[in-house]
C-alpha cells in the first residue's frame, strides 16, 4: 500500500506560508514532526505488544 511520491509532488504540495516561514517557525514545525514520528512508532510498538500479549494469553487458556 506504499505509494511512491516524487520530490516535485512534495514541493508542489508545500503551502506558501511554509515556504516563507521564519527559521523559528520551521524549527517549531520540525519539532512537531519529530514528536509525531515518535508517537507513531510508539503506537506501532503498543499494537505489537497488545497483539503479542493477546496471542500468548489465548495460547495459555
Amino acid at each position: 500500500m506504499s505509494q511512491d511520491i516524487t520530490l516535485q509532488q512534495i514541493a508542489e504540495g508545500v503551502p506558501k506560508t511554509l515556504l516563507y516561514a521564519s527559521d523559528r517557525d520551521i524549527e517549531g514545525f520540525q519539532r512537531i514532526i519529530e514528536e509525531t514520528i515518535k508517537l507513531r512508532e510508539a503506537h506501532r510498538n503498543l499494537q505489537k505488544m497488545v497483539k503479542s500479549f493477546s496471542t500468548s494469553t489465548i495460547q495459555r487458556t
